[in-house]
């Protein structure tokens, strides 16, 4: 090994060069106000004039990628070249999910307050994982989670933590349930062949619950998905006739997903008959309300979570109907200490004199790191106050009234089941004899010529075979006159074809 003038060589090898620091490799504090200063216009510009972008983005697949060099530049760019390339490359392969004519799948929002929280959480990089690693970031969360869970009207004995997304939130009730019915023996030794779980959940249930007992191990197999009635809601005496055959033929009942709110029509399990069910029975009860627990904060659709005291965790995400920035999904559980203790894992570098004495929310979830998401959050219900944010919520779900009645009125469509809080399903019905097939094909190329045009934004699902639109009214900044040029543009298009 020599020390040569071009660097550090090992038998000829340069393996680095030493290079004299540049000026410019650390952004400057006035430079970083200056870019500062623009992109906040920017920012301000882009939400002023989001409903004017086609909603749903217009590239090909691939023609992005194809645009981005192939790789990583050797000289560092300028913010300019850089800026000038996002507006150019990436911002036409955006799908505006803040414009208020996006109506498909379920909200992703957004708001001022929540962005100007997100700045300060991005500029502070806090590692929020445990308490002394930022004392407000889990203190804040805590009473965040505290006002969220008296305005749902949850049980006040209840705690709560802040997950990434309802998801997450899922794998942790049942990896939960999963421990706290073997007494902790998974974790610590693994699963053997006297473990034969059942998960209970809808036909309607979120992907995300296959998704978790396929994570914690469970199996495929062992997701057992329970019929609905009319209205798309589980049906509690086949879930209970489900159960006692499970417990005849030697399996055991773990878990319980019920639905406030199911992705495809916002369908309502009936939670009171359900929790009776898990009572009888000893299994863990887990309220999956991600989209539709926002609605909870009016105190006229607190009735359906009657029977809540029964469960034992539950999950809604302000990220979708409560103004606040992806990603944020507010988790609340029974008995926290059997939360803690399935994910609590403390080696020597983690240990401090506080143990024991606060709450280190690396232990309440999968996670060890964690953002201060509770920062924006604070933003939100301070800025807009229970009192504005119901009226924003009412404003939605009376919107979605107003199309829901129009569609009624109407001689070519239909509504696909009843609306429920802000979601409209529906479909074209021609006048023509045709049949359910026909039907099907003629409200698919419906909904793929309201997305090509770029005017707004709808997705689908399949009620009892049926295809049918799903039409959201929640984006924070839509009003009446959107929702009216939406359901102009879908008569008109509906007359196209």
């Amino acid at each position: 090994m020599v020390i040569s003038q071009g660097g550090l060589t090992l038998q000829g090898l340069n393996i680095f060069t030493l290079k004299p620091d540049k000026e410019n490799q650390n952004m400057k504090s006035s430079e970083f106000r200056k870019y500062g200063h623009q992109f906040v216009e920017w920012m301000t510009d882009y939400l002023d004039q989001v409903e004017d972008y086609p909603v749903k983005s217009q590239v090909d697949p691939g023609e992005t990628y194809k645009k981005i060099q192939n790789e990583i530049p050797s000289q560092g760019e300028s913010i300019e070249s850089i800026f000038h390339d996002f507006k150019k490359v990436i911002l036409p392969g955006i799908t505006h999910w803040q414009s208020p004519n996006f109506f498909a799948y379920f909200p992703a929002n957004s708001s001022p307050p929540s962005i100007l929280a997100e700045m300060l959480t991005a500029t502070l990089g806090v590692q929020g994982m445990k308490w002394e690693t930022s004392p407000s970031s889990t203190e804040l969360e805590e009473r965040m989670m505290e006002w969220l869970r008296d305005a749902v009207g949850l049980p006040l004995d209840w705690s709560g933590v802040i997950q990434d997304t309802a998801s997450s939130a899922t794998l942790v009730s049942i990896l939960t349930a999963r421990e706290q019915k073997t007494g902790y023996s998974i974790n610590q030794s693994g699963f053997n062949a006297d473990f034969r779980f059942r998960v209970y959940c809808s036909e309607e249930t979120h992907s995300s619950i296959e998704k978790a007992v396929k994570i914690a191990g469970i199996g495929r197999e062992n997701i057992v998905k329970i019929p609905v009635d009319k209205l798309m809601r589980l049906r509690p005496d086949l879930l209970q006739r489900q159960i006692e055959k499970d417990i005849a033929t030697g399996y055991e009942p773990l878990c319980i997903i019920a639905t406030l709110g199911t992705t495809g029509t916002t369908a309502i399990d009936p939670l009171a008959e359900i929790a009776a069910v898990a009572k009888t029975y000893d299994i863990w009860l887990h309220v999956d309300a991600a989209y539709a627990g926002s609605a909870l904060l009016l105190p006229e659709y607190q009735k359906h979570i009657k029977g809540i005291e029964s469960a034992d965790s539950f999950v809604f995400n302000p990220h979708k109907w409560l103004f606040t920035n992806f990603d944020c999904s507010a988790y609340f559980v029974k008995d926290k200490n059997a939360l803690i203790e399935t994910f609590e894992i403390l080696p020597e570098y983690l240990r401090t004199q506080t143990e024991g004495l606060v709450a280190n929310h690396c232990d309440w979830g999968i996670p060890m790191g964690r953002r201060f998401r509770s920062l924006k959050l604070w933003f939100v219900l301070r800025y807009y106050g229970l009192d504005e944010l119901q009226n924003k919520l009412r404003k939605h779900i009376e919107l979605a009234r107003w199309l829901e009645e129009e569609i009624q009125k109407s001689a070519r469509f239909e509504v696909v089941p009843p609306r429920n809080f802000n979601l409209v399903c529906f479909r074209f019905v021609p006048e023509a004899p045709m049949d359910d097939d026909e039907i099907n094909a003629m409200n698919e190329k419906l909904l793929l010529l309201l997305n090509s045009s770029g005017q707004i934004y709808l997705t689908h699902t399949k009620v009892n075979g049926i295809y049918t639109l799903r039409m959201v009214i929640g984006q924070t900044r839509v009003e009446k006159h959107h929702v009216e040029a939406a359901w102009k543009l879908i008569q008109k298009k509906a007359n196209e074809i």
